[in-house]
């Protein structure tokens, strides 16, 4: 049964150290030797078959079940000695076989109307607020940092993104933001407290309208910052500046069409809208089956060539396009390093299959930013191309602005309602 597995892993492993030993007892080695080795011992006899016909789906429930026990190193380590081996080569057969079939069906899965959407967004966004806590900044930034240094901290780094993002919307006092997917509430906040906005932010998680709306009472600016449990499909009145982070990927291709008409229908004449989302820099693909069904359901990341050309169809102008890359493997390795220190009360919130579950989610999801081509990319798209300067110098000098007021105001540094 071994044999399948045997000839994959000698194809894939060519750098590292990695041995296996299988259900029988036997090792098998692979690899030139050099690097820190990683050991691995699977405990049932079909694991190999399961694992050799769709690692895609396998791999990640081989380690949850217990079924792939990590003997030396990792499960962070064997996925990044696995991606980076693939990095720059053709995956085998079977690996592209099972993908060529996701691709297949993938318009299926990505069917998102409203009712379903809620329920994808339960799923992942209303687990136990506690285990949000345990791994991410104080202001529950769930998305992409923006690390301008080397040595910044992830709380450094999301306040960045946060200022990065209001810059390139090139707020005024006084305007009114849509922020669609608001989470928990710490870029609509940021927009109220430091630009002077009146922020409308809609999520469909019932764990985070609760929490954001407390957090704007706290701070004393519920008068302009609203949150409301609310599809972005019903929305109903325009705004100066609209922005979205970190949502986009739960849209579906086939509702692209409908999210950019709907937000070219919500922009006033001359408002700014910027878009942040994961993007997957080698072309169309599909969501791998594990991550459709135990983090994201519903989800995709999109390409580039996916989303251009349905703006471009609404009637908006794109103005700007950033690649951020290898700024979410920084992020994810921050995330899998905290939850790693809190493992232990992650498992008494739940138990040790999450604990197994999550991690491989935050270490896969982290080496295929890092050696797989994920990135992110942030769009601006206007109405009337003559609203915005014609350099980007304003972005730099709008960042250093706001740097002045977030960096000398403490309470600016938002914290989860406790």
């Amino acid at each position: 049964m071994y044999a399948l597995m045997d000839r994959a892993l000698s194809f894939i492993v060519e750098t590292g150290s990695l041995s296996v030993t299988d259900a029988k007892g036997k090792t098998h080695v692979y690899g030139n030797g050099r690097g820190d080795p990683v050991a691995i011992r699977l405990t049932k006899a079909s694991t190999p078959i399961k694992l050799a016909s769709d690692p895609d789906r396998y791999f990640g429930e081989a380690y949850m079940n217990g079924e792939m026990v990590i003997e030396r190193g990792t499960i962070r380590d064997l996925i990044g000695l696995l991606f980076a081996n693939l990095e720059n080569r053709t995956a085998p057969a079977a690996m592209r076989f099972t993908n060529w079939l996701r691709v297949c069906v993938k318009y299926l899965n990505q069917y998102n109307p409203a009712q379903r959407s809620k329920a994808n967004v339960a799923h992942h966004y209303d687990l136990n607020g506690v285990l949000y806590d345990l791994f991410l900044d104080r202001d529950r930034q769930y998305s992409c940092a923006y690390f301008e240094r080397d040595d910044a901290s992830l709380e450094e780094a999301q306040l960045a993104k946060k200022r990065h993002l209001a810059a390139k919307l090139n707020i005024k006092p006084g305007m009114k933001v849509l922020d669609i997917g608001s989470g928990w509430g710490g870029l609509g906040l940021y927009l109220a407290e430091v630009c002077g906005a009146r922020v409308t932010g809609v999520t469909l998680s019932e764990e985070q309208h609760k929490l954001s709306n407390e957090r704007a009472r706290q701070r004393g600016v519920a008068d302009r910052v609203h949150f409301k449990l609310l599809d972005y499909r019903s929305i109903d009145e325009r705004f100066d500046r609209i922005v979205s982070v970190g949502m986009f990927e739960h849209v579906g291709v086939i509702h692209y069409k409908q999210f950019f008409n709907k937000m070219q229908e919500l922009l006033k004449p001359d408002g700014i809208a910027v878009l942040h989302s994961i993007n997957r820099s080698d072309g169309p693909g599909a969501t791998s089956k594990w991550i459709r069904k135990y983090i994201f359901p519903g989800g995709y990341i999109p390409a580039l060539s996916e989303v251009l050309p349905r703006i471009e169809r609404s009637g908006l102008y794109v103005t700007d396009v950033e690649i951020l890359r290898l700024h979410y493997a920084r992020t994810l390795q921050e995330w899998g390093a905290r939850f790693a220190a809190a493992r232990e009360r992650a498992k008494a919130l739940y138990d040790e299959r999450f604990c197994r579950m999550w991690e491989f989610y935050l270490a896969a999801s982290e080496m295929a930013f890092r050696h797989q081509g994920m990135n992110n990319f942030q769009i601006q798209m206007v109405k009337n191309q003559h609203v915005l300067p014609m350099t980007r110098g304003y972005i730099q000098a709008e960042e250093e602005r706001l740097r002045s007021i977030d960096c000398k105001q403490p309470r600016l540094k938002s914290v989860p309602a406790e």
